[in-house]
């Protein structure tokens, strides 16, 4: 049986939009700034997220034990989007793009 204590690492579930903040993508990564890079970058020109622009980071959860992680997209990703929308206005009610909350400032 697994114990779910705090956990060490870190994990993110997260949620993204395209500029006009009409499309909503749910993704789990272990490192969301390697992750936002490559979806800035369409890393994948032929994934939904390259195809509809969607790079900007709105909403994000972290854990500690990638099992809640998942378990907590496959949660978010099943929910209607009213639904999802008011997730988010719970945890960013202006709908900031919040990428910069991860990028390495340069010197």
């Amino acid at each position: 049986m697994i114990e779910f204590t705090e956990g060490i690492y870190d994990f993110y579930v997260y949620i993204l939009t395209n500029k006009n903040k009409t499309v909503l993508y749910t993704g789990v990564t272990n490192n969301i700034r390697r992750r936002l890079k490559e979806h800035r970058e369409k890393k994948n020109p032929k994934s939904f997220t390259a195809r509809y622009n969607v790079e900007f980071l709105i909403y994000y959860e972290h854990f500690g034990w990638i099992q809640l992680a998942i378990a907590r997209e496959k949660v978010i990703k099943d929910l209607r989007r009213e639904l999802k929308l008011d997730l988010i206005k719970s945890f960013n009610p202006d709908f900031h793009f919040l990428n910069s909350h991860f990028e390495i400032p340069t010197e």
